[in-house]
């Protein structure tokens, strides 16, 4: 069965057709080095830039100032993710749950960032509550899933999929541990069910660490709208180099 083209724009950028599009992690710790990383991000191929904000060390109130300076340094064409990882969701930082509730509403009002990314494993009564406030101010939702541990069934992974879309997701997102080479498989059996017949929107999927890397490459075969690369530092393990990746993706398409 061929694919189907689910697709949102982001202001010019339109994800869910053609080549799997670039996105760059800044993971600087203070001004000063995120604006190093904001200057590198300029010389790398990409198409949009995730802010991953757990990385920062400042409070809601230094962290939505910085995003203000981001956006300015950035400009009004680059899309931008903003995500606050928490250490159990295999990110920098502890918070409280009403703190990430509000720390991410409050991004989502700033119309700074395009996307907020919210992680299912928080519940799916919180998680609706936060897709409906954050979409309520403007902005869109991007709901992921994350396991640093192993890989899901397919038809598992299938199903956490829809159900971050029946959440009213914008954006679906699913990363998971390979412990094998069929781990992998699994991860694109399930990207294709999403792309063939399962899928209601966008949705970005990758097996993490070396193993999985030809996840990571392989969004035109998959249906994946979007492959994170390092400009710099890597946010999660298995990232290839942006500046490699324009070529192989062209190869893969």
């Amino acid at each position: 069965m061929d694919k189907k083209n689910y697709t949102i724009r982001v202001r010019d950028l339109v994800l869910g057709d053609g080549i799997p599009k670039i996105c760059v992690p800044l993971t600087g710790r203070n001004r000063q080095e995120l604006a190093e990383q904001i200057e590198q991000v300029r010389e790398c191929p990409h198409d949009l830039v995730e802010w991953r904000a757990d990385y920062y060390e400042g409070e809601r109130q230094e962290i939505l100032q910085e995003l203000s300076r981001i956006r300015e340094a950035l400009g009004k064409d680059t899309p931008i993710i903003f995500t606050f990882r928490t250490k159990e969701e295999g990110g920098e930082r502890e918070i409280t749950p009403e703190e990430y509730r509000k720390l991410n509403l409050a991004a989502g009002a700033e119309g700074k960032a395009d996307l907020i990314d919210l992680e299912y494993n928080r519940g799916e009564k919180m998680i609706r509550e936060m897709i409906q406030g954050v979409k309520e101010k403007g902005t869109m939702a991007l709901c992921s899933y994350h396991n640093f541990k192993s890989t899901p069934q397919a038809e598992k992974m299938v199903k956490i999929m829809e159900k971050m879309q029946q959440l009213g997701a914008d954006v679906v997102k699913l990363a998971v541990m390979p412990e094998s080479s069929r781990d992998v498989l699994a991860l694109m059996e399930a990207s294709l069910e999403m792309s063939e017949n399962k899928g209601k929107c966008p949705f970005i999927t990758m097996s993490m660490a070396k193993a999985g890397v030809i996840t990571r490459l392989a969004g035109a075969l998959t249906g994946s709208a979007v492959t994170f690369a390092a400009a710099a530092q890597a946010s999660a393990p298995g990232q290839v180099s942006a500046w490699k990746m324009p070529e192989i993706l062209e190869i893969m398409q």
